[in-house]
Parts: C-alpha cells; structure tokens; sequence
C-alpha cells in the first residue's frame, strides 16, 4: 500500500471560471511524489487548531510546497519595504501542521517557502529579500518566462550530509525562484547547502527520522533529469516505514 503524503496547498483563482476562488497544488509536486511511490494528497491551507492533530494522524508524510512569501510576524520582525504578497491564513495552517507532524515524528520534506516555513517553525528567521540585505547577492528571484526546471546556480552540499548521501554528490546545478532566504537557522536545524553567495540551500534536522528542506525546486526539475529523484524517493520510503509501524502499533 502506497504511503498518503499530504501536500500543503495555497489559494488561487480558476482560469477558466474569472474570479472563481480554489485550491491548487502545482502538478510537478504531485507527479514526483506519485512517481516515487506515495500517494499525494493535497491539503488546503485553512486548517488550525481543532484541525491540525487529527490531519496529521492520518498521514504518513508531509510535504511542504512553495508559494508566496510568510509574513514576518510569524519570526518576530516587522514588514520591511521589499515584502511580497502574503497569506496569514496560509501562515497559520502550515505552521500549525509542521510543528504537529514534528510532535509526532512524521516524515517532512520542505520545498522553497517550505523551507523557509520549516525554519520559522523551529523559531529561525529570515531575510525578507536577499538582494537588498545580502552584498553582491546572486540573483534568485523567478524570471518570468524562464522554465522552472531550467538550473540558475550551483549549491555545495556538506559531504557528510544525509542529502548529500542521497544525491550521490556534493555539488549539483539548481533552478531558483525565491527573493527570501534563512538567515537564523531554527532550533536543531543543521545547515547542509550553500548557494556560491552564502544563501542557505539546504537544512536538516538533527536526530530527527527524516526531515530536510532545500531552497531549490528539485520536483520541477525531474521534468528534464532524475539527478533528484531520489530525495523524493528516500522521502517515500520514509513515509512507507513510518505507515508500517502506525499498522503494527
């Protein structure tokens, strides 16, 4: 039985049906997540707390996708000039998820914004826009009309690190399309992958099962190779152990 791996998801308006409101997962987290073995389940960011233990009972892995920016409140700052749109609602659901599948052990992958949420919901901080607090900071923002599979920069891994591990090697090319960044890891979060400027690209958890988080969009860019395939396999296999012993217990 393929393990259920819920995705976070965020708001948006259908193209077809003007200014009706939905609910949307981008397809290439599905088709990576299905590819490698689970069962993508998406989960609308609206949950809070009467919600947030009994959606998390029921899965065995959760992915935490990307989108727009977080609201700087939720890591003890101010807005600055160069914020993004945000969606406090978004903030609250997601936080309230991972900080629950933290509790109970459950098998985390985070994705761009998920990365940067995972951090805030270890009390990390961020910057609110690499090009204006970072000197001679590469360019990370989304083109428009750039594929998101197309790779913008290279990130080193720490050789020791369990992505690395995974990846089979330490350095890889990258796609990018993010203006925030980690700036104070969150507690217990290892730093594992740097960009060529020093933006943080990859954090794991200490002693925890299985809990990484890059900055990059590794599931877009199965569309082109399978060099990261098996990050969402191993996320997988993961979530296929931790079913198995929830049956068993």
């Amino acid at each position: 039985m393929r393990p259920i791996i819920g995705i976070t998801g965020r708001k948006d308006t259908s193209a077809r049906l003007l200014n009706s409101p939905m609910y949307s997962v981008g397809q290439t987290y599905v088709n990576a997540l299905h590819n490698a073995g689970g069962t993508p389940l998406i989960l609308p960011p609206l949950f809070d707390e009467q919600d947030w233990p009994g959606v998390i009972a029921r899965l065995d892995g959760l992915l935490l996708s990307g989108g727009e920016d977080i609201h700087p409140q939720n890591y003890r700052q101010e807005e600055l000039t160069w914020m993004g749109g945000v969606d406090l609602e978004r903030d609250h659901s997601e936080l309230g998820l991972v900080r629950s599948a933290l509790d109970r052990g459950l098998p985390i992958l985070a994705i761009c914004r998920g990365h940067q949420l995972l951090n805030i919901a270890l009390g990390g901080t961020l910057f609110q826009d690499l090009a204006a607090q970072i000197p001679n900071a590469l360019d990370h923002a989304y083109v428009p009309g750039r594929p998101m599979e197309q790779t913008v920069h290279t990130v080193t891994l720490d050789p020791d690190s369990h992505i690395a591990n995974l990846l089979g090697g330490d350095t890889f090319a990258v796609n990018s399309v993010h203006h925030q960044g980690v700036d104070v890891p969150g507690q217990g979060l290892t730093v594992v992958g740097y960009a060529p400027d020093g933006v943080v690209e990859a954090l794991e958890l200490a002693g925890y099962p299985f809990c990484y988080s890059v900055q990059w969009h590794p599931e877009a860019m199965l569309k082109v190779n399978d060099t990261m395939l098996p990050l969402f396999a191993a996320f997988v296999n993961a979530a296929g152990q931790q079913a198995t012993h929830a049956e068993s217990g």
